[in-house]
């Protein structure tokens, strides 16, 4: 069988897409593969990023005139998608991504499934779930403490 890349690559369309790349780097550590710019470099036109040997891409957004067919999440006034990032650190990613202009949609706090969690929303519109595994669990484990978890809701409600 042939080695293949990553079956499933995430592109993520931003406003200005040099500094999403600088964030993604600083904050997560992805390491930057290519940046290609417009011919004008007004516009990033693709960017191939690594992150824990996995590939994403950034691009900035183009309207139809441009042949665009994407838009971003500020664009859309919010985001149909999460991108879920396991760290060794929730609490550390989260800090140095409000430190870089991210806003907090979740505080980082123990789950159930094992983790320490949080989402946050990048300087660009795209929701992150930061997930710290803690604590392996069997699927039955996970679903004993989130029936208790989401009964506990209900009461609360």
């Amino acid at each position: 069988m042939t080695h293949r890349e990553d079956q499933l690559i995430p592109e993520l369309i931003v406003r200005n897409g040099p500094a999403a790349v600088e964030f993604y780097k600083t904050v997560f550590g992805a390491e930057e593969v290519h940046r290609m710019m417009t011919p004008d470099g007004a516009k990033l036109a693709h960017a191939e990023l690594t992150l824990d040997g996995h590939k994403f891409f950034v691009c900035d957004e183009f309207d139809a005139s441009e042949g665009g067919t994407c838009k971003s999440p500020q664009t859309l006034g919010g985001t149909g998608v999460r991108v879920t990032l396991f760290v060794d650190d929730a609490d550390a990613t989260v800090q140095r991504a409000i430190g870089a202009g991210a806003r907090v949609n979740m505080p980082v706090q123990d789950m159930f499934w094992g983790a320490r969690y949080g989402k946050i929303v990048d300087p660009f519109g795209h929701e992150w779930g930061i997930n710290q595994q803690v604590k392996e669990q069997s699927h039955e484990e996970t679903q004993t403490a989130a029936d208790e978890f989401f009964s506990k809701r209900r009461d609360c409600a």
